[in-house]
């Protein structure tokens, strides 16, 4: 079996820290984290145990929403959705989010394609996974131009969501809402400690020997190359198809 892919470091790292969900919502243009998903739903039914309910916009089979959006925004208000991952133009320090473009908003000179429902979903999901593989100071900066949506609210706001973690091509951190901001919690196979200072554009606490993020197993991979990628083709049949090929061939782990 060929090297493990540093994206599939990142679909593994998804599936743990999804685990104990009973519902993952996923975003239409979401590969890697619905991977993420349909791994766990795998490795629990592999157990003998009841897999998370995984609904995936734009899917088909992975999608029991009728009416799209709308019944996804009253599920997650009614306290139905466990786990949602969200990414951003730009994250900060602080986990605020950047949907909207950079410079000065209205007259912003990139723009992107909009908040959406991030805000809300920000609201209400207890546990958000802010995912950007782009790990550069552009994407990860000190602050955001515009907050599409925070990640901590005043005293007296109520907030049953909000961010646990960051993760990039490059590491994984914990959010800590009590000060707040990031902690880095490991950092992925051919990086180190100096490399994701001089890429990140925030101040996040660190050990002094950060962890590097664990590797999957012989049969979680195994198990991610057959009936994950099968079943993530069904949305992102480009993706599937392109990580087939890619795992094919040498790779290394920098990005």
């Amino acid at each position: 079996m060929s090297e493990v892919h540093p994206r599939e470091i990142l679909i593994c790292t998804i599936a743990k820290l999804l685990d104990g969900v009973r519902h993952v919502a996923v975003g239409a243009s979401s590969p890697i984290p619905a991977a993420g998903a349909m791994l766990l739903r795998a490795l629990r039914q592999q157990a003998g145990e009841k897999g998370p309910r995984i609904s995936i916009l734009g899917s088909v089979e992975h999608n029991f929403f009728t009416n799209g959006s709308a019944e996804l925004f009253d599920c997650a208000g009614q306290g139905r959705i466990d786990a949602f991952c969200l990414g951003g133009g730009q994250i900060d320090g602080r986990g605020n989010v950047n949907l909207v473009g950079t410079g000065d908003y209205p007259q912003t000179p990139v723009r992107w394609p909009g908040s959406f429902g991030s805000a809300y979903l920000y609201y209400v999901v207890p546990r958000v996974i802010l995912f950007r593989e782009e790990h550069t100071p552009r994407a990860l900066v000190e602050k955001v131009d515009f907050i599409s949506t925070p990640g901590v609210s005043n005293d007296g706001v109520y907030r049953s969501g909000g961010p646990i973690a960051l993760l990039t091509s490059k590491a994984l951190f914990r959010f800590d809402k009590t000060r707040p901001g990031f902690d880095l919690q490991s950092i992925h196979p051919g990086h180190d400690l100096a490399g994701i200072k001089d890429a990140t554009g925030f101040q996040f606490a660190h050990e002094s020997q950060p962890e590097q993020t664990a590797l999957p197993n012989p049969q979680t991979l195994a198990l991610l190359r057959g009936r994950v990628y099968d079943e993530v083709a069904e949305t992102y049949p480009d993706f599937a198809a392109q990580m087939r090929r890619e795992i094919e061939r040498p790779l290394s782990h920098a990005s």
